[in-house]
């Protein structure tokens, strides 16, 4: 016999409703990087964490605790592994396993583009199928002219492919980030890299880079985060050991899971100033792919964007004779 008021049975009702409509329906099964595992409905995914409905209860799980996220069929069967869109224009990859770095280069080098102008050359990386390239905006201020060059596997070695259609889409010269697309229908078929979670590397972690530095195309360097937040020109940068050269500026920064977690933008320089090289972090640069229309960039005023007027000139200091 069920007690209570009409609003609460009817609550009953629907709490058994949606307790059925769940257990229908696709679940996901999470396993943490402890071991634990549960299985529930994804109600939301989002950068930091992942929202579960197990049920009895909802739980708000941070991504960092994540080892694997994968879907399960009502059957039981897991469900074919998919990407996850992020605000239709990055992705991201919840159950990449970790591999070397080796293995790493294997999986997402064919993404890692050069950036080539009329003033000099940088990197850059795709990240979706539209064919949308993240650079510095530095590589290609003031630029009307850029080559995207793109280095696809073929039997017996490597093949490059030039798009000289390239689109300026987006720029901010304060975060020093750019969106370009290769305006070619071939751009659909170019592999792409998953945006990761910056704020989720730790101190000694692992990284590597992928880029052109002095023009050397395609190298890989090495190194360990020093620190994950360093203050820089009022923004802050991951600070680690990875090589970073004039070249490199604009490509990505790797974790052990092949996700881009920062773009490499500069490097301290100096004699015997090795092993300073920076990056901005993936997480200051997802707000600007996904506000990107507020930093459109308009072909026929390269100049776009907020201008300030000048402060007034100082008063004058012409002195006048006094009257008699």
């Amino acid at each position: 016999m069920i007690f209570g008021t009409k609003f609460q049975r009817e609550a009953l009702a629907l709490c058994i409703v949606g307790a059925l409509t769940v257990e229908a329906a696709d679940t996901s099964r999470v396993v943490l990087k402890n071991g634990a595992e549960m299985s529930g409905l994804v109600l939301r995914e989002r950068d930091e964490a992942v929202m579960i409905d197990l049920g009895f209860t909802v739980l708000n799980v941070p991504r960092a605790e994540i080892a694997k996220l994968e879907k399960v069929a009502a059957n039981g069967a897991p469900a074919p592994a998919s990407k996850t869109r992020g605000e239709d224009i990055y992705f991201v990859e919840p159950d990449r396993d970790p591999l070397t770095v080796e293995k790493n280069v294997e999986r997402v080098a064919e993404a890692v583009v050069q950036i080539q102008t009329a003033s000099g050359l940088g990197s850059g990386f795709i990240i979706n199928k539209l064919g949308y390239v993240v650079t510095n905006q530095h590589v290609i201020a003031g630029e009307r002219e850029i080559t995207v060059v793109v280095y696809r596997k073929k039997p017996g070695g490597l093949e490059k492919q030039l798009f000289t259609k390239v689109k300026i889409i987006a720029m901010n010269g304060f975060l020093d980030l750019a969106i370009l697309q290769i305006d070619d229908p071939a751009a659909e078929g170019l592999p792409f890299v998953p945006i990761g979670d910056s704020d989720a590397l730790t101190q000694g972690q692992q990284v590597f880079a992928i880029g052109s530095p002095l023009g050397m195309e395609r190298s890989v360097s090495q190194g360990i985060v020093s620190v994950k937040a360093r203050e820089t020109r009022g923004t802050w940068c991951i600070q680690s050991t990875t090589q970073i050269n004039p070249g490199n500026s604009g490509g990505p920064l790797f974790n052990s899971r092949g996700e881009v977690v920062g773009v490499n933008n500069m490097k301290m320089a100096g004699v015997g100033v090795e092993g300073l090289g920076f990056s901005i972090p993936a997480n200051v640069m997802k707000p600007f792919l996904k506000n990107r229309d507020a930093f459109a960039f308009d072909p026929r005023n390269p100049n776009a964007g907020f201008r300030y007027p000048p402060p007034p000139a100082p008063p004058s200091k012409t002195k006048f004779p006094k009257a008699p």
